[in-house]
C-alpha cells in the first residue's frame, strides 16, 4: 500500500483510478483522484443517486484492552462512555490548550475501539494519543496500512448496495455500523459519510478490496467521484475540513463544535483550557457566508471586519447545488449571527459577505 518515502503514497485502488481515467493529484502525501468525468457531474450524481469515493488514505487506529474505552474518553472531546456497541461518534483530539489536533470518528465494537483520523495527521495523532497511553491498561495499534475504505454516498445507495451485502441495511441507523460481507468480502459497513446524503463507508482488507470496488461499479448505478466533489459536497453541508476550517490554532468552541465537547464528562485533554475560554467568552466563531453574483472566495483570501483585517477565508466554492458562492470564515462572536456582514478581499476587490446559517443545502433527513 505504501510507496518509497520520497514519493506519494498510493491506495489499493490506485491502478483502478488510473484505468477509470481519473485526474490524479497530490493530497495529504497521497496520490488521489480529484475527478473523473468532472467535479460538477460527480457532485450531482451523489446528490441525486450515488457516488463512490476512495477513502483509503484515511488512518485507522485500533484500541484494545480492559481500559480501551476509558483511554479513548480521556483523549477525545466527546463522551465515548455513552457509546453503545455498534455506534459511531464524531469527536476530536485536543491539545492541553484546547485547540484541535484532529477530528476523528470513534467506533465502539464489542472487543475494541476504532479511531478514524485524517490522512495528513496519522503520525501526529498516533504520537499525541500514545503519549497518554501509560496511564491506562490499553493497547494502541496503527492499522491504517491494513485497512481499505470505500464510501458510497447518495439517496439511492441503500437500495443499490443491499443486494451485494449479507446483512439488512435498513435497520442500520445513522452513525451505526455492522460487520458483514460486501460481494463476499468481509467488511465493516458503517452508515456514515462526509456528503450530507445517506450512504455507507465500507472498511475492507486491502488485499480483497478491489472485489468490492468492481461489485459496486458493476451495478451500473454508482458514479465514481473524486476529491473535488467530496469538497463541494461537504462544504454545502458546512462540515469542517481539517487544515482549512479547524486546526491546532482553533478550539472546538470557536469552530461550532461545542456539541462534541462534553465538559461535564470528567477529565480529558484540553478540558481546563476550554472551561476557561467558555468562562471568559469565546472571542470568535466559525460561520458560513454567501457572496453576491459570481464572487467566489477561496481558502486564504483576506477577511476584513469594519475595514480591518480579521483572518482569512477557511473554505470557499461556488455551490453546485445552489449556484451561489459559499464559504466559511472566523469572525468576531458578535457578528456570528445570520444577516451580519463583513468583507472578503478577492483579487484586490473588497466584496461584502453575508453570514448564513449552515448547512447551506437543505439535505434529505437521515434515518
Amino acid at each position: 500500500m505504501s510507496a518509497p518515502a520520497t514519493s506519494l503514497r498510493r491506495t489499493p485502488f490506485h491502478d483502478l483510478h488510473v484505468a477509470a481515467g481519473a485526474k490524479m493529484v497530490p493530497f495529504a502525501g497521497w496520490e488521489m483522484p480529484v475527478q473523473y468525468t468532472g467535479g460538477l457531474a460527480e457532485h450531482k450524481a451523489v446528490r441525486e443517486a450515488g457516488g463512490l469515493f476512495d477513502g483509503s488514505h484515511m488512518g485507522e487506529f485500533r484500541v484494545t484492552g480492559p481500559e480501551a474505552l476509558a483511554f479513548v474518553n480521556a483523549v477525545t472531546s466527546n463522551d465515548a462512555s455513552k457509546l453503545e456497541v455498534g455506534q459511531v461518534q464524531y469527536s476530536a483530539f485536543l491539545t492541553e490548550q484546547g485547540t484541535i489536533v484532529d477530528d476523528t470518528l470513534v467506533y465502539r465494537a464489542a472487543d475494541h475501539v476504532m479511531l478514524v483520523v485524517n490522512a495528513s495527521n496519522i503520525a501526529k495523532d498516533f504520537a499525541h494519543i500514545a503519549a497518554q497511553l501509560p496511564r491506562f491498561d490499553a493497547r494502541l495499534e496503527d492499522v491504517s496500512d491494513r485497512t481499505a475504505l470505500l464510501a458510497v454516498q447518495g439517496p439511492e445507495v441503500e437500495r443499490i448496495l443491499q443486494p451485494l451485502v449479507d446483512v439488512a441495511l435498513a435497520p442500520v441507523g445513522y452513525y451505526r455500523f455492522v460487520t458483514g460481507t460486501v460481494a463476499g468480502v468481509p467488511a465493516i459497513i458503517s452508515r456514515t459519510g462526509y456528503t450530507g446524503e445517506d450512504g455507507f463507508e465500507l472498511y475492507f482488507d486491502p488485499a480483497r478490496a478491489a472485489t468490492g470496488w468492481h461489485a459496486l461499479l458493476g451495478t451500473g448505478a454508482i458514479t465514481l467521484a473524486g476529491l473535488g466533489a467530496r469538497d463541494t459536497l461537504r462544504l454545502e453541508m458546512g462540515f469542517a475540513l481539517y487544515g482549512n476550517d479547524i486546526d491546532d490554532t482553533t478550539t472546538p468552541l470557536e469552530a461550532g463544535l461545542g456539541w462534541i465537547t462534553k465538559l461535564a464528562k470528567g477529565d480529558f485533554t484540553g478540558r481546563a483550557a476550554l472551561e476557561a475560554q467558555k468562562a471568559a467568552g469565546i472571542p470568535r466563531r466559525l460561520v458560513g457566508f454567501t457572496l453576491p453574483e459570481r464572487n467566489i472566495a477561496r481558502h486564504g483570501m483576506p477577511v476584513l471586519v469594519n475595514g480591518a483585517p480579521f483572518g482569512a477565508v477557511c473554505s470557499g466554492t461556488l455551490s453546485p447545488t445552489l449556484n451561489v458562492p459559499i464559504g466559511t470564515a472566523y469572525v468576531p462572536t458578535a457578528l456570528a449571527v445570520p444577516g451580519s456582514t463583513f468583507e472578503v478581499e478577492i483579487r484586490g476587490k473588497r466584496v461584502p459577505a453575508t453570514v448564513t446559517k449552515t448547512p447551506f443545502y437543505a439535505h434529505a433527513s437521515h434515518k
